[in-house]
Formats: structure tokens, C-alpha cells, sequence
């Protein structure tokens, strides 16, 4: 393992503060097979200390990074790490790159009215939804460790104090560049695309041409990531520019949730009333999103570069989205009734409100001829509204002429049995504040196989139970 701070070279970008301790700490979750991906052999004190905030490694240099950025439509000028540092950039075994960002550590000066603390509940959430996306195979942040504190956090009420220790490729956001575009510092932006350059993408050029292929990247990345969002029914509930990662991650675990009813207006943020961020306005959001980096980059790059590679965003979102669909109902070529198909089935789906994981997953019991499966009639309220949908997607699936068994295993391989229900998560970290965390143990090692058949888990995988809609989500979460 080499440990450095390429960006902390950046005094301009932000600000070199020591972490606030943690009392009394206790390591709740050590990710050991991220940690030994990334060569760091550390001790279970070791990890609790580093966590905390009470003992970081020799040549860690804590830095609190700078950005602004549209939050909720509004922009806001000087956001930035207000309970988060970057402690230092690893360089693992195998050459990959890793930022370590310590989020919980107490006040920086980006915290406005902020304590720069995080609680247990919200910290839990971030580290199983991170973990989840990954074995999801959608990019994101992950989480190496988790540390737990009797220390009192004030949010809605008093909580136990906690850190989560993330680790990404780059924890850069789309609000990076907006800050120093408004703050009328826009000479700075090469810098930081070079840095990009030099940690990520060395294929590229530090020129007009280069940041032109950087940007066309970010756009199709971004397009990727929320085209599996969509495919997996996740909600991430802040997409504000802040929370938007320069490499297509997804970033930030607030007031996210992955669908259980289909809803496409579903919204998962208790504190966006308005639905900005509902299910089905991701995808004009990161576009939306996009135009704001755009702007932000317009000194660098000409207009019509940006025009161009904007205008891949909707091809790269709706093509993976087409062709992830058509996967999830086991699918293979193209036909024009496909968008008729999709779109009768989310009517159906909608008005019925059918659990969205486990229709698809059961939907690859489904033979081109004969009877629909009982587990499929169990999650419609009205099955004879369905008929003549069955009746075209078994005439579909018949064109086909895939066996049975070869259809079911391909649709199991990308439609998950086991997500991250928001009453899961919940039912967990009740557990994790009496100090039991069993629970979030089980769920990790769930979520790590969730396509996999787990019989003795089955439980895991049925519908939410009533109680589960009255959990609310908001941007404290």
C-alpha cells in the first residue's frame, strides 16, 4: 500500500483540518475484502483509531475539500466536505487508485450551522446501500469501515455518534467545477481536469481535446449509472449537482430506497414534497445535471463540444435502459412492439402496485405457453387484467424459442432476489443502536450474492409488509 494526497497539494481547493475524535469508539464493520484489495493490513484497533478519528496513518494529511452546487434547483455557492475528509489517496497492489474519505469527523469549515458529526443510522445506511449497489454491479462509493460511539448527536432527536470510513476512485463532484466557475476562479478548472487526468484517464490529453473526451465520458457514465438505477428500481433522493460524481459513481447515501410497490412517481425524501427527485425524474435530472457541469466547463471546452457530447446523454441512458429491459424479461433481439410491451407492463405494474424485485424475479417462471406461474398470480390484485399482456409476452418469448431453463437462468443473472428494502435497513439499525449487529452482519452477507438463490433466506426476498410504508426518509437520513 502507498499512501498520498495528490489533491491536498491543492491548498486553494479547500483546507487541511485534523479530524474531532470520536469517544470512547467501538468498530462496528470492517470491510475485509476491500481492505485487503487496497494492501492495507491493518489491526482491528488500527481501523477502530483510524475511523475515529483518533490515530491516522503517518503520511495521511486530512484536507476538507471546497465545491457548491444546485441543491434542489437552487444554487448554493460554497457547499463543500462540512463533516467529511479526505485523508489520502492509496495506491493498491495492483496500481488502482483509492480515495480514503472520513465522513463524521467533525466540524471543517465548510459546516455552515452544522456539527460535523454523523449518527449511527444514517452512517449504517450508507455503508449497507454502498456495499448493495456494488454486488448490484452499479458503479458507487464504498465502505471500508464503520465505527460506533455512545457520544450524543443531535438531529430529530438524540442519537449515537458514528464514522464510515468510504473509499472511491475520486470523490471529485460536478460541484467542484461549479465553484470555481461562479466564484470567478474559472483559471483553476484546467488544474483540477488535469489531476482527473492523471489519476483516471492518463489515455487522455491535458487540452482542449482531451477535456472534451473527459467530458463525453462523465456524460455517458452518468447516463450508465441512472439507466441501472432505473433497471434496479433505486431512488437516490438528492441528485443535487453536489452529490454527482465525476466518474459515474453513485455518491452521497442520504434518503435513498429502492422500490417495493411500483410507483413511477415514487418519491423516497421525505424533505422533496415537490417530487424533484422521484423515481421517474432521475434521468431528466442527470441530464439537467450535466448542462450545469456544462456550463461550469465552458471556458475549457467550446460550446459546440459540450452540445455534441451532451447530446450522447439520452442515446447512452435509453439504449442501456432498452437493453437491460429486455434482459430483465428475458429478451434478446430487438422488436418494434418492445416499447408497447414495457410500457403496458409499468401500467399494469402501476395500477396494481406490484412489487417491482419481486415481479421480475418471479416473471422468469414464466413459460411461452401454458399457465401463469401461482407466484406471479400471488402479486396481482386483479390477475385477469393481465391476460392479454401474457398472452403477447409468451407469444414474444415464443419467437424466441429459448428453452425454458436457459431464459430463467439468464433473467435471474440481472434481476436481484435480495435488495435493500428500506425496512430491512431499519430493522437493522434499531438493532445496531441497542449494540446487535447481527443483523447488519446477515444483511451484508445477503446483499454480497443478490442474485443467488439462498433458500434459507427466503424471507428476505418477499414483499415489503404494510408497516414498511409509514418509514420516513428525509435528507437527515
Amino acid at each position: 500500500m502507498t499512501l498520498n494526497n495528490l489533491y491536498a497539494r491543492f491548498d486553494w481547493a479547500g483546507a487541511r483540518v485534523e479530524p474531532t475524535p470520536l469517544s470512547s469508539p467501538r468498530l462496528l464493520l470492517l470491510n475485509r475484502d476491500l481492505a485487503d484489495e487496497l494492501g492495507m493490513a491493518l489491526s482491528e484497533p488500527q481501523w477502530r483509531d483510524l475511523t475515529s478519528g483518533n490515530q491516522l496513518l503517518p503520511e495521511m494529511e486530512p484536507f476538507a475539500q471546497v465545491y457548491a452546487g444546485h441543491q434542489f434547483g437552487g444554487f448554493s455557492p460554497q457547499l463543500g466536505d462540512g463533516r467529511a475528509l479526505l485523508l489520502g489517496e492509496v495506491v493498491a497492489p495492483n496500481g488502482s487508485r483509492w480515495d480514503l474519505h472520513l465522513k463524521g469527523a467533525g466540524k471543517t469549515p465548510y459546516s455552515r450551522f452544522g456539527d460535523g458529526r454523523a449518527v449511527l443510522r444514517s452512517s449504517l445506511r450508507e455503508y449497507l446501500a454502498s456495499e448493495a449497489m456494488h454486488h448490484l454491479g452499479i458503479a458507487t462509493t464504498r465502505a471500508l469501515s464503520l465505527v460506533g460511539s455512545e457520544e450524543p448527536v443531535y438531529r430529530e432527536r438524540v442519537e449515537p455518534g458514528a464514522a464510515v470510513l468510504r473509499a472511491a476512485p475520486s470523490h471529485l463532484r460536478f460541484g467542484h467545477f461549479e465553484y470555481f466557475y461562479y466564484s470567478g476562479k474559472a483559471e483553476r478548472i484546467p488544474t483540477l481536469l488535469d489531476y482527473l487526468i492523471d489519476t483516471q484517464w492518463a489515455d487522455l490529453t491535458k487540452d482542449q481535446a482531451g477535456y472534451t473526451a473527459l467530458f463525453e465520458r462523465v456524460v455517458e457514465k452518468t447516463a450508465t449509472m441512472i439507466a441501472q438505477w432505473q433497471l434496479v428500481g433505486f431512488c437516490h433522493g438528492v441528485m443535487n449537482t453536489d452529490n454527482m460524481s465525476m466518474l459515474g459513481l453513485t455518491l452521497d447515501y442520504g434518503p435513498y430506497g429502492f422500490l417495493d410497490a411500483y410507483d413511477p412517481d415514487h418519491i423516497c425524501n421525505h424533505s422533496d414534497p415537490g417530487g424533484r427527485y422521484a423515481y421517474d425524474q432521475q434521468p431528466a435530472v442527470g441530464n439537467w445535471n450535466l448542462q450545469r457541469l456544462a456550463q461550469s466547463l465552458s471556458g475549457v471546452i467550446e460550446l459546440e463540444a459540450l452540445q455534441l457530447a451532451l447530446g450522447k446523454y439520452e442515446y447512452r441512458l435509453m439504449s442501456t435502459y432498452s437493453e437491460g429491459m429486455r434482459q430483465k424479461l428475458g429478451l434478446e433481439a430487438w422488436e418494434d412492439e418492445d416499447p408497447a410491451l414495457f410500457r403496458d407492463m409499468f401500467d399494469l405494474m402501476a395500477a396494481q402496485k406490484v412489487d417491482y424485485s419481486c415481479w421480475f424475479r418471479r416473471l422468469a417462471q414464466q413459460a411461452s405457453t401454458g399457465p401463469v406461474p401461482d407466484s406471479l398470480l400471488a402479486l396481482l390484485s386483479t390477475p385477469e387484467a393481465w391476460n392479454d399482456w401474457f398472452g403477447r409476452y409468451q407469444a414474444r418469448l415464443a419467437r424466441e424459442g429459448k428453452p425454458q431453463a436457459e431464459k430463467a437462468g439468464q433473467m435471474n443473472a440481472v434481476n436481484p432476489k435480495y435488495i435493500l428494502r428500506n425496512h430491512l435497513a431499519q430493522q437493522a439499525i434499531e438493532r445496531a443502536e441497542q449494540g446487535d449487529m447481527s443483523e447488519a452482519d446477515r444483511l451484508l452477507m445477503l446483499l454480497a450474492r443478490p442474485f443467488d438463490e439462498q433458500p434459507e433466506l427466503d424471507h428476505y426476498a418477499m414483499p415489503a409488509p404494510e408497516w414498511a410504508e409509514s418509514l420516513c426518509i428525509s435528507c437527515s437520513s
